[in-house]
């Protein structure tokens, strides 16, 4: 076949006033795999979604095979032959390994012809890299056997193009390298290309003949990975190394962090070998020692999926801690409600609507989450609906929340102003400790200045902030010092006003990673 297995033109898609996906134009030749890079809400699981028909674009065209077509389902996709591996565990729990094979061909007959059926089977995986026991059930499995089963689905109906989001993220390398492998000598021997999701740079290097770099929704970088290298990769996701106007812009932009002459106090957060699993079971966060103290911002940065996430998450009582131990002001810190309030620890995470709010409930309630308990609002008895809404009205006015009135529910409101909300509910009475996860995804610039200052402000004021951020320019405008976690762990530790990006960009590559960096980088807590 001369023509490229897949080609997207000048693919768009929106939701709402903002663009996720952007005159997009990627090629997958065929016999080949092709990796896809970028950080989080850059656009790639909403550009194969695009393919496989779960969203339908709002501008420009797909093709398969050299020629145009109209996706509009997963089922046409199918059958053009073009089969994806979700994120997420898509096999039906209750049903056998070969019932959740004959599923995925979607067409199936009124009486299925069992004996037929399993001899069919039998013969389809002694053409596999890996077996499953055709009457186990997905809860008999471990994480990574229903990973190779999602992939055995999709093998099972011979595509001609196999789309992976995040493969291996619960595999372990030993499954990662034979998944990966296999695909590797499928894809060359002709039975089928690959495109592939992944946040590990190695895997590229590795597995895939090509690569393309999504950043903000546009196609950044593509070719093949023999002309690139993991440094060069990292630059593309989270932009090029800074020119000197450019420095110039972004010096201008620390003097309340990173270039004011400042002395931290007292550590208030100490983390010690924190060890945490990620959603389907698999090592998350490994061993990690970090600490932040009084009057300082630590940022926490990294490709997506290196684990920050389960940290925050971890750090905030929202996942179990497998191992390790956490203190708070040299106390032992389980994320309780009375000890947040005792140790003054606060939160901003990452979709506060979603892992902070109620969205039913108003905005003066929301606002009154951490406080409805408290003196002076505790004792208030039928006066509280009052005593809140009016603290919520002089917190509107103060952080400048667009809204219709206090009542209005809060899942009325925007992005931004759901986070100017709860920054107004998390900052009320001196914190001293803030966990901030992505505070401006998505804002507009307006709403980024704002929460900028009230961080630099509440770090003024003593409080500890520990901000994991995607976006370096907002880590190196904001932070005091920057760890680099990847794979789990920390693999760098320095000063903001000494960091580079090329520096950054090389071990959240993995360039410097694992071990060895682990070793010839002081660690974030013999740092602080």
């Amino acid at each position: 076949m001369n023509a490229t297995q897949l080609d997207t033109y000048r693919l768009t898609k929106r939701f709402g006033s903002f663009t996720a996906l952007g005159d997009v134009s990627l090629s997958v030749r065929p016999g080949t795999v092709h990796a896809l890079l970028g950080e989080n809400g850059a656009g790639k699981s909403t550009l194969v979604k695009c393919v496989v028909g779960y969203y339908q674009p709002d501008d420009g065209a797909v093709l398969v095979g050299g020629r145009e077509q109209a996706i509009h389902s997963p089922t046409v996709a199918r059958d053009l032959g073009v089969g994806m591996v979700y994120q997420h565990f898509t096999v039906v729990p209750g049903m056998t390994v070969a019932e959740n094979l004959l599923l995925a061909r979607g067409h199936l007959p009124a009486v299925v012809p069992w004996k037929r059926v399993r001899a069919e089977l039998d013969a389809f995986l002694k053409t596999t890299p890996f077996r499953l026991d055709l009457d186990a059930t997905p809860m008999d499995l471990s994480a990574g056997e229903k990973q190779k089963l999602e992939i055995l689905k999709q093998l099972f109906l011979k595509p001609r193009l196999l789309i992976l989001d995040e493969p291996t993220s619960v595999l372990t390398p030993q499954e990662a390298d034979e998944v990966l492998g296999a695909l590797h000598e499928r894809a060359h021997a002709g039975d089928c290309s690959v495109l592939m999701i992944t946040h590990k740079f190695r895997e590229v290097s590795a597995y895939a003949d090509d690569v393309s770099v999504l950043r903000r929704g546009r196609l950044v970088h593509s070719g093949p990975v023999a002309d690139t290298t993991p440094v060069a990769l990292a630059e593309a996701m989270v932009g090029s190394e800074a020119g000197p106007e450019d420095a110039r812009e972004e010096q201008a932009a620390r003097p309340a962090a990173a270039l004011a002459p400042h002395t931290p106090g007292e550590v208030q957060l100490d983390v010690r070998d924190l060890t945490v699993r990620g959603d389907r079971g698999e090592p998350a966060v490994r061993g990690l020692s970090l600490a932040v103290r009084a009057g300082e911002i630590v940022g926490v940065a990294g490709v997506s999926g290196n684990g920050q996430r389960e940290l925050m998450e971890a750090l905030v009582g929202q996942r179990a801690r497998e191992s390790g131990q956490v203190q708070v002001a040299g106390q032992p810190f389980a994320a309780t409600r009375a000890e947040n309030q005792r140790l003054g620890v606060r939160a901003l995470p990452e979709e506060p609507l979603r892992n902070a709010c109620v969205g039913e409930l108003s905005v003066a309630a929301n606002m009154g989450l951490r406080q409805f308990d408290q003196p002076p609002f505790a004792h208030a008895g039928w006066r509280l609906g009052a005593r809140l809404r009016a603290q919520a009205r002089a917190w509107i006015a103060e952080y400048g929340v667009k809204t219709q009135g206090e009542r209005a529910p809060i899942r009325s409101l925007s992005g931004g102003n759901v986070q100017r909300t709860v920054l107004a509910r998390e900052l009320a009475g001196e914190p001293r400790l803030l966990l901030v996860s992505n505070p401006v995804f998505g804002l507009d610039f307006a709403a980024v200045a704002d929460i900028h200052a009230r961080l630099r402000a509440a770090r003024a004021r003593g409080c500890a902030v520990l901000l994991v951020s995607e976006d370096l320019d907002e880590l190196l405008a904001l932070a005091d010092r920057i760890v680099v976690m990847s794979e789990g762990q920390i693999v760098l530790n320095l000063p903001a006003a000494a960091a580079d990006r090329q520096a950054l960009g090389a071990h959240m590559g993995g360039q410097m990673g694992g071990g060895h960096a682990a070793r010839t980088t002081p660690s974030a807590r013999e740092a602080a």
